[in-house]
């Protein structure tokens, strides 16, 4: 268990409610690439339930948490997860403070519903899960799995978990660090 965030974290946020699979994917994928990862819960305990009922324990509480060090923010979807998140005063507080200052935020499946409410969306290419775009204020949503622009990159849902994760890696770690984790773990993107 971690007790602080370094120089170069990644925190992934969990509310009660998320999307077991993109969570867990996004965490595998980042850690095999030799990322530096946080599980973090909004939900005042360190065991938070997913949306299938599966419960996974966090790493920190999010009051534990120094958010000046970190390099990213995740946020995985799933439903009632990603309103969770919405809802959290003071994760919001740290998304705006992430994209002022140009570091990476992340969010799929429903999730980028946060981002679209917080403005960050505005003018930016985006993907969500399908039925959440009205959510997505000011975005050019587009129909890939999904999309990086700037400093925001956004997934579909489950389906692109695993293209959003290696996405994420390339953009910290480099393309040959993502090809090589694509080719070990069999990702055939061509289907």
């Amino acid at each position: 268990m971690c007790n602080s965030i370094t120089m170069d974290q990644i925190t992934i946020h969990l509310a009660e409610g998320f999307e077991e699979i993109e969570a867990v994917t996004i965490i595998d994928v980042l850690r095999r690439a030799g990322l530096n990862v946080v599980t973090v819960s909004i939900s005042g305990k360190l065991l938070v339930n997913g949306a299938h009922h599966i419960a996974i324990q966090a790493d920190m509480l999010f009051d534990k948490v120094d958010y000046t060090t970190g390099i990213m923010i995740i946020l995985p979807g799933g439903m009632p997860g990603a309103q969770n998140l919405n809802n959290h005063s003071g994760l919001r507080s740290q998304i705006l403070d992430y994209n002022k200052k140009g570091k990476l935020l992340g969010a799929i499946c429903a999730a980028p519903l946060v981002l679209g409410n917080l403005g960050i969306l505005n003018g930016r290419k985006a993907v969500c899960y399908p039925g959440f775009e009205s959510y997505l204020n000011g975005a050019d949503i587009v129909s890939t799995p999904i999309i990086s622009a700037d400093n925001v990159i956004t997934g579909r849902g489950v389906g692109a978990a695993l293209q959003f994760s290696l996405e994420i890696v390339r953009k910290l770690k480099g393309e040959e660090m993502a090809e090589k984790l694509r080719k070990g773990m069999l990702i055939d993107f061509s289907n």
